[in-house]
Parts: C-alpha cells; structure tokens; sequence
C-alpha cells in the first residue's frame, strides 16, 4: 500500500463503492420500484418490468449527456416516460420517485465504514463529495460530515477540477492541504489530483493501479487503513474560528 507523510487540513470523501457498495443499492432500487409500480400503475409495470426499465433508463442517460451530472433529473425523466407511455396517471411521477429515492438512501455500509468515519471526522472535517444522489441526513450518517457537496447542486460533476476546488473553497483550505478519499481511479483519484489535491485509493478489490502518469498519495484497501494512518500522523483539525468548523 502507498503511504506518504504530509500534512492534512480536511478531507473530501466519495460515497458509493467507498463508503458503502452500490451494487445492492441498484438491485434493491429495481425491485422495490418494480413493486411499487406494480401496486400503483399495473400498466406501467406490464410495459415496462425491470430489464425494459433498466433499458429505458440508460437510454435516457445516453441521449441527455448534458445532465450526466444530474442523476436524479435523470430519474425522474425515465419514470415520467415510463407513466405517459403506458397511459398512468401522472400524479404519480413523485410519489413513483419518492419510493425510488427511499429505497436508494438504504444502505449497507461497508464493515469498517462507520466506526472509520467517526474516528476520521473526530481528526479532521471531511466534506462528502459524489456524483451520486444519495442523503447523508436520510442514510443515517451526517454528523460524520461538515457538509455535503453533490454533482447535481454544483452543476459538474468529478473528475471535473472544479467540484473539487468548490470544496476546498467551502472548506477554507488550499487545495494542496485537502486529501480526497475514493475508489474510482479516474473521477477520484486522477480527477483530484489533476485539482491539485492530495489523494487517497480506496482499492477494496485489490486491483492494480496501471496509471503510469501519477500514483495516488495513499492506497489502503479500508477506511480504517485511512484513520489508522491519521492516528499516526501529527495531523490537526482547523481552528475553531475556520470555515471547516461545524458551527
């Protein structure tokens, strides 16, 4: 594993694959809106049963490249297609999403997730910074964060630099002093340090890194690798009268 010593003024922190798996989210996500419909809209529900949904829903997504960074518009946009095209009753466009949105924020978080973030969050202020759509307030995890910073709320989502320079600004630190946590090479990694930040490599599979053009700063295969390191660091939180405390 890649381990450096520098200094660490807050964190910006990935979501899905790094804090908890998407995988069961995006199953559980179809069934339970498949079930929905079928209870509300039987008709969309014929027409379209999970495999047509999943079409429609990438279909949507490659036809509006422009809303990449707006996942939920996204959404709401395949459900609304969904419901006119089998005659529903539009009403029901929120309430369809609503129970989409519900069973997206049930997560199962990785074993080492929680007890890492609190240990983590009690050294430095970690900001959450995905292109997802999840809620920390509704996934049950918020007090671990200073705030939340999402692709669809800045309008760009990573491995765009400047997401990642939105929240070194919020957070009131260079971005030299940020060392972004994730798991995706390019949108977390590469994206980050092209911004200027420190980076840290999430590689729970053990995958090989094969970029030859930079290495991130630090590689644990856990976040407990992240705060253990931090424990052996002199590494301090910011002032209380900084913009990254959590007044």
């Amino acid at each position: 594993m890649v381990r450096m010593r520098f200094p660490v003024r807050a964190i910006t922190l990935d979501l899905d694959d790094t804090v908890w798996p998407f995988a069961p989210i995006g199953e559980r996500v179809e069934r339970v809106l498949d079930d929905w419909l079928r209870t509300h809209s039987p008709a969309t529900a014929e027409r379209y049963p999970v495999d047509a949904m999943r079409a429609l829903r990438e279909r949507v997504w490659r036809h509006n490249p422009q809303l990449a960074h707006d996942l939920s518009t996204l959404r709401r946009m395949t459900l609304e297609i969904a419901l006119k095209d089998s005659g529903a009753d539009m009403a029901l466009l929120e309430p369809a999403y609503e129970a989409f949105y519900a069973a997206r924020n049930e997560v199962e978080h990785y074993p080492d997730s929680l007890d890492a973030l609190a240990r983590i969050s009690a050294r430095v202020p970690i900001a959450a910074l995905s292109n997802g759509n999840a809620d920390l307030a509704r996934v049950g995890i918020a007090e671990h964060f200073v705030f939340q910073l999402g692709a669809r709320e800045h309008g760009k989502a990573k491995p765009s630099a400047c997401i990642f320079h939105a929240a070194c600004d919020r957070l009131g630190c260079a971005h030299g002093e940020v060392l972004h946590v994730g798991d995706h090479i390019e949108a977390d990694v590469a994206g980050a340090h092209r911004a200027g930040l420190r980076t840290c490599w999430i590689n729970r599979e053990g995958r090989r890194w094969t970029n030859r053009q930079l290495r991130p700063d630090l590689e644990f295969d856990t976040l407990t690798g992240l705060a253990d390191w931090l424990d052996t660091h002199d590494i301090r939180a910011p002032r209380a009268d900084t913009p990254a405390t959590r007044a």
